[in-house]
């Protein structure tokens, strides 16, 4: 048996070397024991002779998802996420589409750890609250704060911080590490920091602003308690008013409805009439909310890009479809027809999904962009890509379809549905093929456009790259059996 020290604090790289080492020698997972004890002076001695090229041909046979999602579960606290990784690790030199399994033991596991890490990161985002101190240099503030974290995530964080803070010094300590920044450069520790004390005028802005937008009428215990865990109550200025507002929340409401008008004013009431005159056959349609959304998505000018277009595009599908496929934007037959995905792209999606036994009536389809971007060549309407603004434009479209939706399986087809879904601009292969959670319980899976399909040159790429675009329609189906 052999026995691993290592520190374990979200460290990737101690990790890597140290499995590179166990793969090069080709020891099994079963035969190895992780340990943080922090003993790690004699880890390994001196790769063996010969063993270098095989170390290296091993770290470049691993798949790009698999180093995004080591990244994330190192980061983890369970200690058994180096065992986890290491046992993929040496699987993945043989089932090279591992990853792609959403109902093996080993992926559900690791994607529990990365939808942890990532929640613990998001609260950090959410609920530090700075506190100013004296200042070290002249002309800039200086601001202390202490959060609790579950999981070593501060170094993999604090980025976030400083792109949004640069204009000012801070200090970010907790029990797992701490981050600072002083204008030019961004330090980070996995040591443990001493809680910094300080208190100033901010706390009072803080309550000041729960006790505005605290809305009484929709008060969820069990959500609100979901998303601000009661564990970050203490270090939360705000927090101290939550039992109060909470306790008097039905006689605020009582209040609420005793101040409600008797009567509509009058621009109220003529829209009010024009509504009851609407035609009762869309009444009977798929539900108010989703023909409202598209009633005034058909009106948005928001952007250029509804000047040219013929019309609106908007997603199509039944409420509560358990999955979503979002594209990037209509196309020419698209743009005539006001349907998404009823091109030549469309063909080689309807084919995958019915090869995949993917039902395209019973899933939502949509894009990220809701009207069709081109330039003319002659009589021809030339498909321009969307730029990010005309994205950004259009996302909140795209998240009120996935409020209504409620889909429990996302698919992004192409890099502009990545960016729209997620905010990241990433590669479609760097993300492509792998589950990813996403808010509200979801899961976001990455493929390919269709229509990326059609513009391959080369005849024999294009039927693998199409082959392949099929298998990721099959990890969908499974993976929607599964979830």
């Amino acid at each position: 048996m052999r026995s691993v020290g290592l520190e374990g604090k979200g460290d990737l790289g101690e990790w890597r070397d140290a499995a590179r080492q166990l793969l090069a020698e080709h020891v099994d997972p079963q035969d190895v024991r992780f340990h943080t004890d922090g003993d790690i002076a004699d880890l390994f001695g001196a790769m063996p002779g010969g063993r270098a090229g095989d170390v290296a041909a091993t770290a470049s046979s691993v798949p790009k998802a698999f180093i995004d999602a080591a990244g994330a579960a190192i980061c983890h606290s369970d200690p058994e996420r180096f065992s986890l990784l290491y046992r993929i690790l040496w699987r993945l030199q043989r089932e090279r589409d591992l990853l792609q399994d959403a109902s093996d033991p080993d992926v559900v596991h690791l994607v529990r750890l990365i939808k942890n890490v990532r929640r613990d990161s998001h609260k950090m985002k959410a609920f530090v609250r700075f506190r100013e101190v004296e200042g070290v240099q002249v002309g800039r503030r200086r601001f202390v704060a202490w959060f609790e974290p579950e999981h070593f995530i501060v170094c993999r964080t604090a980025g976030f911080f400083q792109r949004r803070f640069t204009d000012m010094d801070w200090l970010i300590a907790t029990p797992k590490g701490k981050a600072a920044w002083n204008g030019q450069e961004l330090k980070t520790s996995v040591e443990p920091a001493i809680r910094p004390e300080a208190n100033d005028d901010t706390d009072e802005l803080w309550r000041t602003y729960f006790a505005n937008i605290f809305n009484p009428a929709r008060l969820k215990i069990r959500a609100m308690q979901s998303e601000m865990p009661k564990k970050y109550w203490k270090n939360m200025p705000e927090a101290s008013l939550i039992p109060d507002l909470i306790a008097g929340a039905e006689r605020r409401v009582a209040e609420m409805a005793a101040r409600e008008a008797s009567q509509p004013q009058a621009f109220h009431e003529r829209l009010q009439a024009a509504w009851r005159g609407k035609d009762e056959e869309e009444r009977d349609g798929p539900g108010d909310p989703w023909l409202k959304l598209k009633r005034d998505a058909a009106a948005c000018t928001l952007c250029p890009l509804h000047g040219q277009a013929t019309q609106t595009v908007f997603g199509e599908g039944p409420i509560g479809a358990e999955v979503m496929f979002v594209g990037e934007q209509p196309g020419d037959r698209e743009d005539l027809a006001g349907r998404p995905f009823v091109g030549p792209a469309g063909t080689v999606f309807d084919e995958a999904l019915a090869l995949a036994g993917i039902e395209r009536d019973s899933s939502y389809v949509t894009n990220a962009v809701k009207h069709f971007k081109y330039e003319m060549r002659g009589k021809r309407r030339i498909h321009q890509k969307p730029d990010v603004g005309e994205i950004e434009h259009c996302r909140w479209w795209l998240s009120k379809e996935l409020d209504l939706v409620r889909p429990r399986i996302v698919v992004a087809l192409g890099a502009s549905a990545y960016f729209a879904l997620t905010g990241e601009r990433r590669s479609v292969e760097d993300v492509r093929g792998y589950p990813m959670p996403m808010a509200g319980g979801r899961v976001l899976f990455v493929s390919v456009h269709p229509a990326y399909l059609l513009r391959l040159p080369d005849d024999a790429k294009r039927q693998r790259e199409i082959a392949r675009f099929r298998e990721d329609m099959v990890s969908v189906e499974r993976l929607r059996q599964v979830s």
